[in-house]
């Protein structure tokens, strides 16, 4: 009889790891305290337009289509995708009318940047050489890799391999070295924001997020980001695996340092391995309640490490399309971005905010009843230990003003106010209650140089056997992409303890 894994929660790493382990033999149950699949990838109803509830920018499409491939199926029966062209729009509060079209045609994205800053573009091309250089080896070396013990880092090849990767300066002073001109700087250094940190903060090989735009563009998935999880769910389902939805995991079951199952509802269930979804903080505070399984990763230093931001959704049905708005995927920048970064992570109330509209109607009309769009608005705040306001009712007014205010400007938004038919919202508190990221944190331990690759919490659990970690606060860290990645680490980190077959990852 094959052994039993459990996969506490269904977020997408969750489901990738209970695919991956159901495809290798196992059976897998997973169990979610939601009643849809997906996590913070899922969707809003309401009064027939429908949202996707987070993540809607669809990076490294290979790795989105992997997880079918290596199940034998045809990834367009599950995910349909079509590439964007341009990327996005981005807006500057201060000159709304001459908003920038960004397009991974290098053709195109060269006249941009030349419009921009003609001085600039060969530096642009600069930047792009050298952040493609440390991609390679990232991709190659690092983040599909784990890192079990410290000799896994700590050996000479690989040393000399992360010190190419020049991780000690900002994303924001190297991006610097290459562009002097403020806007193109912010239109290169804001996708950190991507996984929660600020460009004045994070590691300059992040900045590979915006190369990986540039180079081999954006997609969208027919139906918005949650078929994706649908896709998983339905995968997953085929292989034979079994999803428990309802069914909150109160604990994670350790006897003898060993994980043999989880609580639920008071009652144990059992199993031959554990691999927890849930938001690693959050899962070493509350779900491992043996505190010698916990490690170093006591309450105390959950508490003291450093977490990503927050941020605030807005959903607005409208009743009209907006044509006038061209693109799926629109950015505002506030002229002064770096102040508003400041802000952000000292907890304080914004008062030079920039954000995103999604508008996913204008790729999938039946997202939106006929004739009319969807607006999601997200904006990055602070998360709920920095932050020095509370979110109440007078603060998520005080932003939905601020927002809309700022879109009269552009146009097509002029009337912006009175088009509103429907409207829901998320706060940080929403994240930290619905989804149980901790401090409310939507993308998990921020991803600076000292929570990054070898420093991050890895898959496997240190201090207990047959218990494994994945998810956005894990290595590889956050952001779709790299959370499918620590999915395909997670299971094979199981797979290798299971069987003692050793998994080379000198190999792609």
């Amino acid at each position: 009889m094959s052994k039993k894994v459990i996969v506490v929660g269904a977020g997408v790493a969750g489901l990738a790891s209970a695919i991956r382990l159901q495809h290798a033999g196992y059976q897998v149950e997973l169990y979610e305290k939601g009643s849809t699949p997906g996590g913070k990838m899922n969707r809003i109803e309401l009064d027939g337009y429908t949202f996707d509830l987070g993540p809607s920018i669809v990076m490294m499409p290979e790795l989105y289509r992997e997880l079918f491939e290596l199940c034998g199926r045809d990834p367009d029966d599950y995910i349909p995708m079509q590439k964007l062209d341009p990327i996005y729009r981005a807006y500057f509060s201060d000159i709304p009318d001459k908003p920038f079209d960004i397009s991974s045609d290098l053709t195109e994205l060269t006249k941009t940047i030349e419009s921009i800053s003609e001085e600039d573009t060969a530096g642009f091309f600069n930047y792009l050489h050298e952040i493609y250089k440390r991609f390679i080896i990232a991709k190659n070396h690092i983040l599909h890799r784990p890192f079990r013990k410290r000799s896994d880092f700590y050996n000479l090849p690989m040393l000399k391999k992360a010190l190419k990767l020049k991780p000690y300066d900002t994303a924001d002073s190297f991006i610097g070295k290459f562009i002097k001109n403020e806007r193109l700087k912010q239109l290169i250094s804001f996708q950190t924001l991507y996984i929660g940190i600020s460009p004045l903060k994070s590691p300059s090989f992040y900045t590979m997020i915006p190369m990986i735009q540039f180079l081999y563009g954006v997609w969208f998935i027919k139906g918005g980001m949650f078929t994706m999880a649908l896709a998983m769910e339905r995968l997953f389902k085929e292989l034979g695996g079994t999803i428990h939805y309802g069914k909150a995991v109160e604990e994670i079951s350790i006897g003898n340092r060993r994980a043999d199952g989880i609580i639920v509802e008071g009652q144990k269930i059992p199993s031959d391995y554990v691999v927890c979804n849930a938001d690693f903080p959050y899962a070493m505070k509350h779900l491992v309640k043996d505190k010698r399984a916990k490690g170093k990763f006591t309450d105390k230093k959950i508490d003291s490490m450093k977490y990503s931001c927050s941020c605030f959704l807005l959903y607005l049905g409208m009743d009209r399309k907006y044509e006038e708005i061209e693109h799926v995927h629109n950015f505002i920048f506030n002229e002064n971005l770096n102040q508003n970064l400041e802000d952000i992570f000292e907890g304080k109330k914004l008062t030079n905010a920039s954000f995103y509209v999604y508008i996913a109607s204008k790729m999938d009309p039946s997202l939106a009843p006929e004739g009319k769009d969807g607006l999601y608005i997200l904006m990055p705040v602070s998360n709920v230990a920095a932050a020095d306001y509370q979110w109440d009712e007078e603060t998520i007014s005080y932003y939905r003003s601020y927002i809309l205010n700022e879109l009269k400007k552009i146009r097509g938004f002029e009337n912006i106010e009175n088009e509103i038919v429907t409207e829901t919202c998320i706060t940080p508190l929403d994240f930290q209650s619905k989804f149980n990221a901790y401090n409310g944190a939507t993308f998990g331990l921020q991803p600076i140089l000292e929570q990054s690759n070898h420093y991050r919490p890895q898959s496997k659990a240190t201090h207990c056997e047959n218990l494994y970690f994945t998810g956005s606060s894990t290595h590889p860290g956050a952001g779709v992409p790299i959370v499918l990645l620590s999915a395909r680490i997670a299971a094979q980190e199981l797979i290798q303890d299971d069987t003692g077959e050793m998994y080379d990852y000198s190999v792609r």
